[in-house]
């Protein structure tokens, strides 16, 4: 545990750093309350989309650009954010974060323009990998290791909840129309929000910085983020444009910059450097394993989230709050299989329940396919019994995946692999859309309906491999110490 001289950029000093501090609880609701504004955030756009193109025009293109352009540099920044609170104080970003995500709502509430609101979002995500990362080290400030289990076991259930929960608040606002704002209330809620998280934080949260701060790797960002741009550009953009030659140059060029990269962190590591990635970590086939498993699993959850908000607008003519509620099932079954999973079934199986957690997933989406196909225009209840199954699902993967996953490494490897992993998680984000959008609407020219099936269809397949893939990941979570 570290300690640190006060803040003189706020206007309140930290608290002292102690674990006796009677306001610990409430310090972790800031961390969770914060956690869930970026889950929101990332997974809400689906729901709202059909409204905000009702306003502003716009193309399906720029649909995807709308959810994948809050992940993207999310993903991209999100390790260097992590360094930077264990260089300047985790505190000090994780206030600098939630200011800056909340003008950034702000503007995204008072966008003028498809483009306009684009721009807003990507700066939206930049923050957040500012504000995300903090948690994990301020919540191990404020809890004596006996109640660290006790803290982290309240994320699984909330998380899930949130994950899922989006569309339904994102359809309530919508339609609530607050003032005459619609879809613009999604973004609004948050300057509330991030307010009351950033003033409580000032009184709750404990300044903390790591005893042996690593270097920024700055060189690598561009780096890492060139090689995913070069895959994820063309295929949101190869649809529109008939998939001309240099689309697939594009993807193609990323694997040699791709290389560059690992070149590069290699290079940083034997001068004996901080590289942004630990090199070695890819060597251990438990947690490369873990991270084929999760991007194919986080890239299923965000295309889906995107995908069946506007198959139940566009092609049932759902209104934004029913398509919301009409999501009330999975996220229901989100919280049961989560809460069932980091309640006991983790501890007993294992990985088990991640592969289990995966084929049930599969089995929920492929019914609801075969619910599109046979009911054609199916209504809210017909979907409810699918959806609610895949979110059994999706629950019983979600709570044990990062313990499971982060079980091979070392120690000394465990700050970098949790970046990485987190990383990738949001990374899968923007992937998912990308894949899962560009299948959907290059189907709906065919009928709404078609578009889903073929998409459900290809998440429930995509699942399935993920479950055979989960056999490299390490075979349970790692004893906790203390």
């Amino acid at each position: 545990m570290t300690t640190s001289a006060p803040d003189q950029t706020t206007t309140a000093p930290p608290p002292p750093v102690s674990r006796d501090n009677r306001l610990r609880w409430l310090g972790l609701a800031v961390v969770l309350a914060v956690e869930v504004m970026d889950l929101l955030d990332a997974t809400i756009v689906g729901v709202v989309s059909p409204s905000i193109q009702a306003d502003f025009g716009g193309s399906s293109t720029q649909i995807q650009w709308i959810a994948a352009g809050y992940t993207l540099p999310f993903a991209m920044l999100m390790i260097t954010g992590a360094r930077l609170g264990d260089i300047l104080g985790r505190r000090r970003m994780f206030l600098i974060g939630v200011v800056g995500f909340a003008a950034c709502s702000l503007l995204c509430a008072c966008s003028v323009s498809v483009g306009m609101l684009i721009g807003t979002r990507v700066a939206q995500g930049a923050f957040a990998a500012l504000m995300v990362p903090q948690g994990l080290g301020l919540i191990r400030e404020l809890f004596p290791p006996a109640e660290l289990s006790g803290a982290f076991a309240v994320f699984g259930p909330v998380m899930g909840l949130a994950a899922v929960g989006g569309p339904v608040l994102g359809g309530f606002l919508t339609d609530a129309d607050v003032l005459g704002t619609g879809w613009r209330a999604v973004f609004l809620i948050n300057v509330p929000l991030g307010l009351a998280a950033f003033l409580t934080a000032l009184r709750v949260l404990p300044e903390s910085r790591a005893p042996h701060a690593p270097r920024l790797d700055l060189p690598a960002v561009p780096l890492a983020g060139a090689a995913v741009l070069l895959v994820l550009y063309p295929l949101v953009q190869g649809r529109d444009l008939g998939w001309p030659l240099w689309t697939y140059l594009m993807m193609a060029a990323a694997l040699p910059v791709l290389g560059l990269f690992v070149l590069y962190q290699r290079a940083v590591q034997r001068r004996g450097g901080s590289p942004l990635v630990e090199p070695g970590l890819f060597r251990r086939h438990g947690y490369s394993g873990s991270l084929a498993v999760g991007l194919v699993f986080f890239a299923g959850l965000s295309g889906l989230l995107l995908v069946i908000p506007l198959y139940l607008q566009y092609g049932l003519g759902f209104s934004p709050l029913r398509a919301g509620l009409a999501m009330i099932p999975w996220a229901f079954g989100s919280v049961i299989g989560a809460t069932l999973s980091g309640a006991w079934l983790s501890k007993r199986y294992g990985r088990g329940v991640i592969q289990v957690g995966l084929l049930i997933s599969a089995a929920g989406l492929a019914a609801a396919a075969v619910t599109v196909h046979t009911a054609h225009t199916p209504g809210a209840w017909q979907l409810a019994p699918s959806l609610l199954v895949s979110g059994i699902g999706l629950g019983l993967v979600m709570a044990p995946f990062f313990d499971i996953a982060l079980a091979g490494v070392s120690d000394r490897e465990a700050g970098s692999a949790s970046g990485v992993l987190n990383a990738v998680q949001q990374l899968s984000g923007a992937v998912g859309v990308a894949v899962l959008g560009t299948v959907f609407f290059d189907r709906a020219g065919h009928g709404f309906a078609g578009a889903a099936e073929t998409t459900l269809l290809a998440s429930a397949g995509a699942m399935v491999v993920a479950s055979l893939v989960a056999l490299l990941m390490p075979r349970r979570a790692a004893h906790p110490e203390g």
